[in-house]
């Protein structure tokens, strides 16, 4: 069993890189021990073979699958890839949505996931299979990819940038495929351009720009810009929505863009910082009322019950000074919450 070998940290095996001779070593001695070292050792050196003959994204599901004894899916939402092989090592397509509940771990930073197709919990050797499949398929994806993205996202910065020529920017965005309606989206750290038609990334916070021709993305990627600007976390430190539409804004813009131009914070937005200071559940309450159709609708959003509400709001309404439950005052609190987030990330 592996209990004897507690002299032997088999995690520091599989992650150092040994020479054919010494892992075969490895492997005689640790089969005499326990039969999952060896066996781990072996999967290692499998996947480290398939790496180094650069073998493709079907042919490490494939090992993974048979290695593992059950089917393997390989998903890149990002770029609507699946790659699907079933434990006798015959590619299939899927037949339904993964399951959370199976054991997997993601593939890179891009959102790509390995899945191994059954509900029993991974032991040692499904956790080596999974953690080597998924580094031989990244490694696939760097050497295929990488070259591609650099370039792909020097031709995104040139799509969106207003001072290049319109000629330049049209052929950018041909090359990218964007040859129809087409929207920017910035990211907390990225800039896309993408068809109209696609999916926003999941998972963080986005700014998304209207639909334009190919030739508007410079005045998308403004709108998107400011439109991230007023997204949040989604957490009781920092309420408000991960993603927000530039079509969604109307007359914000302006708001926003006078408050920018301001040379000192918006009065009602120091009122929001000094209430809030000390106090951890009143930005989420006033968020949520903000948000909310109804006083009882905030309650059930915040899980509390209608009459903590309303203290709660007396309480705020105290240290704010104007009444957030009046038509008058739940629209000057939407303002300041709104321009509250735009102050934390300057106009560019």
């Amino acid at each position: 069993m592996l209990d004897q070998l507690d002299r032997l940290d088999l995690l520091d095996l599989l992650a150092v890189s040994e020479d054919d001779v010494r892992v075969n070593d490895l492997v005689l001695r640790l089969a005499e021990l326990d039969p999952q070292a060896s066996d781990a050792l072996r999967v290692i050196g499998h996947f480290d073979s398939l790496v180094a003959s650069q073998a493709g994204l079907q042919s490490i599901v494939r090992g993974a699958a048979t290695l593992a004894g059950c089917p393997v899916r390989l998903t890149d939402p990002e770029h609507r890839l699946t790659v699907r092989v079933s434990a006798d090592g015959v590619a299939a397509p899927p037949v339904a949505a993964a399951d959370t509940t199976w054991p997997s771990t993601p593939v890179g930073p891009d959102g790509a996931v390995l899945w191994l197709e059954t509900s029993r919990p991974p032991g040692t050797l499904e956790s080596v299979v999974l953690e080597r499949a998924a580094a031989a398929a990244q490694a696939v994806l760097q050497r295929t990819r990488g070259r591609r993205r650099a370039h792909d996202q020097a031709l995104v910065e040139l799509v969106l940038d207003a001072g290049a020529e319109e000629p330049e920017r049209l052929a950018a965005a041909r090359w990218l495929g964007l040859t129809g309606a087409c929207r920017a989206v910035a990211l907390d750290r990225d800039a896309l351009a993408l068809p109209a038609d696609r999916a926003v990334p999941e998972g963080r916070r986005a700014g998304v720009g209207p639909a334009v021709d190919a030739a508007d993305l410079p005045a998308s990627w403004a709108a998107a810009r400011l439109a991230l600007r007023l997204t949040a976390e989604g957490t009781a430190e920092d309420p408000g929505p991960r993603i927000v539409h530039a079509d969604d804004l109307g007359a914000v813009t302006l708001l926003v863009e006078a408050a920018d131009a301001r040379p000192e914070p918006v009065p009602d937005v120091r009122a929001l910082d000094r209430a809030s200071a000390g106090r951890p559940w009143l930005l989420v309450t006033l968020d949520a009322v903000a948000r909310a159709a109804s006083l009882r609708d905030a309650a059930r959003v915040l899980q509390v019950h209608h009459s903590t509400l309303q203290e709660r709001l007396a309480s705020a309404e105290s240290l704010l000074g104007w009444r957030v439950r009046h038509p008058e005052g739940r629209l000057r609190l939407q303002m300041a919450l709104l321009l509250r987030r735009a102050a934390r990330t300057p106009a560019a």
